[in-house]
């Protein structure tokens, strides 16, 4: 039993708790135990000061100042409670990662001493250095003022160290003009922007929307890769990167199809067991545990959750992680491809609508009313990634993602969308005028003319399709495994606003005539101007890439390629139109995520250069002196064989240290692969008790 159970089943046991030391029964209890939570507010809150908190967090908007020191006070009694000395404004920087600035709770007394304070101001509002964080270019170095600001929608939660804790209240962060200086502000933006739209459109259904806001809903699935910490420590690359630069593949590796949904491993159970006490703890709802398609690979997957939630916790769910990895003498490896040849990860991104009459509006209904609203978010949806897929390949442009895409059971840099085959067929009946009967069977009229009952799983999975109808929701499987999924989404939600903006706008303008009529011609003029983006079969094959191009579909794939979308004027108006994005912030995006690209592909290029001339073409040098005395034909060849791969090594390694001083990011990734095969060829020769690095098969069979 892990250190980290028994210590949470002992505190079961306490009178302080009044559980006995069956942690699974009283799990609710210890469910987000360690999140200042709605539950805990309507405690140690006036009623007023709680009513004002409640309908700001559940109906957006904000909170009123007069209420912010009492508030404040508690969460600070909270807090202590749970160990906490220190505070910290959590936020989520332009880095792709978070960030934290601790305080202590401690201030002067008037006698000489110290009292623990935390006002309503500290709560509300921080001041963290902003010069040294990536702006793109939205303010100069020199201007340093950046400004946290409390997200009430997001609670606080406590993180703990070794010896003691620090309350994390998430924040937004923006510069001083108010420039969105993180991942978060532009989300919050983009939310709001659905919101509206999906309640315009609910009035034209005649839904009350009075007082009542839609939302999306999330959960991300996240994979990840766990390997021996001795391992790790033994590969720079690893260390540096994230990603193994050199590594033969093995003769097992995921071929056989055995590790997936296998046996888990009693070390890997511990890890998992431990992560999940710990996410329950603060309240991130870890539903699924499993062993992935690559040998070493695992997911976690989570009970949906409203969106920005769902963004707060994936990120934290990483950072336990790595932390919880370590104290089982393991490390997680989030790189999108941390092993070539296998599978790599992704951050499976199922994405989903509720409407203000509380209904998830991508989920098939039973009465006619229903049924109209699914098919016209459906079709929004459809509109949204055919018109903007570029924008959309854009949030999952990176230097790790680029080797991932279109491998492995990665879906393709081309966007698509999978609908299966009952929807589609319904679809392309629609087309024609008007669907009439299902493959399923059975026909009920829905006043947009007539539609099939549909199944609660109305298609099949396709794990080529980086855009799929799962059933209720959208899975957005381009999503890297290291990402903030914050940009996928801002930019999900900004699209399908202006795809249901401009049905308003028709449905608006055919006022006085029959609304199912126009609707119906609506849904079928987008049908037949956005069903090239519709895909059902194998994304991978030769003649999609083909078919794909006969369409007109984007096909970026590479993230410079990628990026360039920013700067196409029909992006830059849909974010600026609905809020999300000033044409500056947008600009900076473009600038910030260029320098990530040629930062990353430089260290990559240091890195490989570094330990092919520092570790492997030394060994094979080494094995190459060994040799040099050999008599038999055999063993001549075999030294012709590792001279001549040494001489590619080190011609390979010299174009590689010409691309790198040039700062060319492509000639840069061919050279590192063309000094790869070189290197991978000679570990296949020389002995292994000569070769410096742990091998791929030690790495991904030897973890437990």
């Amino acid at each position: 039993m892990s250190q980290a159970r028994e210590e949470v089943i002992q505190a079961c046991a306490e009178e302080s708790c009044g559980c006995e030391a069956n942690y699974s029964e009283h799990l609710p209890e210890h469910f987000g135990e360690n999140v200042f939570s709605l539950k805990v507010m309507k405690e140690m809150l006036s009623p007023k000061a709680f009513v004002a908190i409640e309908k700001t967090i559940k109906e957006g908007g904000k909170l009123d100042h007069s209420i912010a020191d009492e508030v404040a006070e508690a969460m600070k009694k909270w807090a202590i409670s749970k160990g906490a000395t220190h505070y910290t404004h959590w936020f989520q920087p332009l880095t792709g990662v978070t960030a934290e600035k601790h305080d202590s709770f401690i201030d002067w007394d008037e006698k000489g001493g110290i009292v623990l304070s935390f006002s309503g101001k500290n709560l509300i509002q921080g001041e963290p250095d902003a010069s040294s964080f990536p702006s793109g270019g939205l303010r100069a170095t020199f201007e340093a003022r950046g400004y946290t600001g409390w997200d009430p929608t997001s609670p606080a939660f406590i993180k703990e160290g070794p010896e003691g804790a620090t309350l994390c209240i998430p924040t937004f962060y923006i510069g001083y003009h108010g420039e969105a200086l993180d991942k978060k502000t532009p989300l919050l933006r983009s939310m709001v922007a659905l919101s509206k739209q999906i309640c315009r459109l609910a009035n034209l259904f005649g839904i009350d929307t009075k007082g009542k806001r839609a939302y999306c809903t999330l959960g991300p699935e996240q994979e990840y890769f766990l390997i021996d910490k001795a391992h790790y420590e033994a590969r720079m690359d690893l260390v540096q990167t994230g990603r193994t630069l050199f590594g033969r593949k093995p003769a097992k590796h995921q071929q056989q199809e055995d590790h997936y949904f296998g046996a888990i491993k009693p070390r890997i159970m511990g890890f998992m067991e431990d992560l999940d006490r710990a996410l329950w703890a603060l309240g991130i709802p870890s539903k699924t545990r499993h062993n992935e398609v690559a040998p070493a690979q695992y997911e976690m997957a989570p009970i949906y959750e409203d969106l920005n939630s769902g963004v707060d916790h994936n990120m934290i769910v990483m950072d336990l992680m790595r932390q919880i990895a370590d104290k089982h003498g393991l490390v997680c490896l989030l790189h999108e491809k941390p092993f070539a040849g296998v599978n790599g990860s992704g951050k499976h991104n199922n994405w989903s609508v509720s409407g203000p009459d509380g209904k998830n509006w991508l989920y098939p209904g039973k009465t006619p009313h229903e049924n109209a609203k699914f098919l016209t978010m459906l079709c929004a949806v459809i509109a949204a990634v055919d018109s903007y897929a570029d924008l959309l390949r854009v949030t999952v442009a990176t230097a790790g993602n680029d080797h991932r895409l279109g491998a492995n059971e990665a879906p393709p840099a081309i966007v698509s969308i999978f609908l299966g085959d009952q929807l589609t067929d319904i679809i392309e009946q629609i087309e024609k005028g008007g669907a009439k009967s299902s493959k399923e069977g059975g026909t009920i009229h829905v006043g947009v003319d007539a539609l099939p009952t549909l199944a609660k799983d109305t298609t099949d999975r396709n794990r080529t399709s980086p855009f799929a109808f799962t059933g209720a929701k959208f899975e957005f499987r381009a999503v890297g495994s290291n990402q903030n999924p914050s940009a996928a989404n801002m930019v999900l939600n900004t699209i399908v606003a202006e795809a249901i903006s401009n049905i308003c706008d028709q449905l608006e303008a055919a006022k006085g005539k029959d609304f199912n009529a126009s609707l119906q011609k609506i849904l079928q003029e987008i049908i037949k101007k956005h069903k090239r983006v519709l895909y059902n079969g194998d994304g991978y094959v030769e003649a999609w890439q083909k078919e794909a191009k006969k369409r007109g579909l984007p096909n970026f794939k590479t993230t410079p390629e990628a990026l360039e979308a920013i700067k196409v004027k029909k992006n830059i108006d849909v974010l600026v139109k609905h809020g999300v994005l000033s044409a500056v912030e947008i600009a900076s995006r473009y600038e910030i995520n260029k320098h990530a690209y040629d930062t990353v592909t430089a260290l990559e290029g240091n890195c490989a250069a570094t330990i092919a001339r520092t570790q492997l073409i030394p060994a094979a040098l080494e094995f190459q002196a060994q040799l040099s005395s050999v008599k038999s034909v055999a063993q001549k060849k075999l030294q012709k064989t590792v001279s001549g791969l040494i001489d590619k090594a080190l011609g390979a390694a010299d174009v590689l240290d010409a691309a790198i001083e040039k700062h060319d990011s492509a000639k840069t990734n061919a050279a590192m692969l063309k000094l790869r095969e070189a290197i991978d060829a000679l570990e296949g020769v020389v002995p292994a008790n000569i070769w410096p690095l742990p091998s791929y098969a030690e790495m991904l069979l030897m973890n437990a």
